[in-house]
């Protein structure tokens, strides 16, 4: 047997876990529950002994935070491919496969999701394992969670008699999520199982499948893999192939077609985070009231509630709730009883409405050297804190609506203004006219912090002309 080929996939959006989880930093790089992000567990359960270099595939604005946290994983990446638009998981399972089969057609490839949470990787592995002989014999196996409850908000999976852990069966049918009438019965029967969305198959198998259920997507999808562009560590996908391909997911486009498909049960622990309800059922931290806090909070009388802050310098009070959601973040708070967890997903859209920053955009921005936030915003001035980290740099720029004034305020900043270059240290600052060519770097060996005032007409982050960059950006807000 060789080594298993981790295929993430690191894109989407994580509405309904709003506030936390917003379309610039969705839930898979946030800490959510357990150890490291989401997305460093994600790769740290497929990694070790059996495992080859993961594949990810994500899209242009993540693909520096999918290198940092990776690298804080000690995770070294086989590719990381950059879609250049969403269109779904099947194109993005099919170029990725593409990829891998380009240097091992016989490859054995995992599709996992980056957001899940596996709480026992050693029986994930092991369950893995099991799976490994009927993919190798040119089966299509997909993992089935033994259910716990008539959960609505999964697709289910029907084999022909009870699964059995650690042997695989045929797969029977896919069900769409089903109404709670429906998921009772289902749950009572015994031989139905949540479809995970994780995958075990070889790179041929894969192939043949997408060549007799999805033909159309082999053209574009193909073009777009073949005329892909290395770009720093990354391989981007060609654009005008890549729009021609149908944005459909792998489970439309192959696995309901597909006669050759099996199930591995797995029954040791699973949750696709897919809202606050399910974040309260997978802290196993809960207090004797049944309350799951993070953060700064105070609980008083409060009853089987979330409770998350997600500031150091919020304190979050709960008084008397009862099955409750409160989350508290800097700019955004929810409320929301438990069984309206699904319904987050129509603040966002409400939020998007008015035009709400809130909706789409993280307090905190993470750029490749580093990060930012607004401290205070109105006409004509902006305050922020900007963090870059060791070594790192910003591009070499100019703004046409505004000037900038930055205070160090930790750590040493070499600063570029024209054709002045300086160090300027704690406790000093420095002065960038409106049109004024500069760049700020960080020489030390610690973060560097400052604050950044802006004054001028227009203070979007749009407003930057790049003349050099070392992390190959381009123009606009992140390039």
């Amino acid at each position: 047997m060789g080594k298993i080929t981790p295929l993430l996939l690191c894109g989407g959006s994580g509405t309904r876990l709003w506030p936390l989880s917003r379309k610039s930093y969705p839930k898979q790089f946030s800490a959510i529950s357990g150890e490291g992000s989401l997305f460093q567990q994600a790769a740290t359960r497929l990694s070790g002994v059996g495992f080859a270099r993961p594949v990810v595939v994500t899209n242009s604005d993540f693909r520096f935070i999918v290198v940092e946290q990776l690298a804080a994983a000690r995770i070294d990446p086989g590719a990381i491919l950059i879609e250049p638009a969403g269109r779904n998981t099947a194109p993005a399972i099919l170029a990725a496969t593409l990829h891998i089969a380009a240097n091992d057609p016989g490859a054995l490839i995992l599709v996992a999701p980056s957001d899940h949470v596996v709480p026992d990787d050693a029986a994930f592995r092991a369950a893995v394992t099991a799976a490994t002989p009927a993919a190798e014999a040119g089966r299509i196996v997909t993992f089935g969670i033994r259910p716990d409850r008539a959960e609505t908000g999964y697709g289910w999976l029907e084999l022909s008699a009870p699964p059995v852990d650690g042997q695989t069966q045929p797969l029977t049918r896919f069900v769409e999520k089903p109404d709670a009438t429906r998921a009772g019965a289902m749950l009572k029967a015994g031989n139905f199982l949540w479809n995970a969305g994780i995958f075990l198959f070889s790179a041929e198998t894969l192939l043949a499948a997408c060549a007799a259920h999805a033909a159309d997507l082999i053209g574009p999808v193909g073009d777009a893999v073949e005329l892909a562009e290395r770009d720093l560590g990354f391989l981007r996908l060609a654009e005008t192939p890549w729009a021609g391909a149908r944005e459909i997911s792998i489970d439309y486009a192959v696995m309901e077609k597909a006669g050759n498909l099996d199930v591995m049960p797995y029954s040791a622990g699973w949750s696709d985070l897919g809202d606050w309800d399910a974040v309260w059922r997978e802290t196993p931290a809960r207090d004797a009231a049944g309350n799951a806090t993070h953060g700064q909070t105070v609980v008083i009388d409060c009853m089987d509630s979330l409770l998350r802050s997600e500031s150091e310098a919020q304190v979050l009070v709960g008084i008397g709730l009862t099955d409750m959601i409160a989350v508290a973040m800097p700019d955004a708070v929810l409320l929301a009883p438990r069984d309206r967890a699904q319904d987050v997903k129509l603040a966002v859209a409400a939020l998007k409405s008015t035009a709400a920053r809130q909706a789409e955009t993280f307090p905190r921005d993470h750029r490749p050297w580093g990060w930012f936030e607004t401290l205070a915003l109105s006409d004509r001035f902006q305050v922020k804190r900007i963090v870059v980290k060791p070594g790192a740099a910003l591009s070499l720029q100019s703004h046409v609506h505004r000037a900038e004034h930055w205070i160090v305020v930790s750590g040493t900043a070499r600063v570029t203004v024209g054709e002045t270059v300086s160090l300027v240290s704690e406790n000093q600052s420095v002065y960038i006219p409106l049109g004024e060519k500069h760049r700020l770097e960080n020489p030390g060996k610690l973060p560097m912090v400052l604050i950044e005032v802006q004054t001028g007409a227009y203070l979007g982050e749009d407003d930057i002309v790049r003349y050099e960059d070392v992390y190959a950006r381009g123009q606009g807000a992140k390039g």
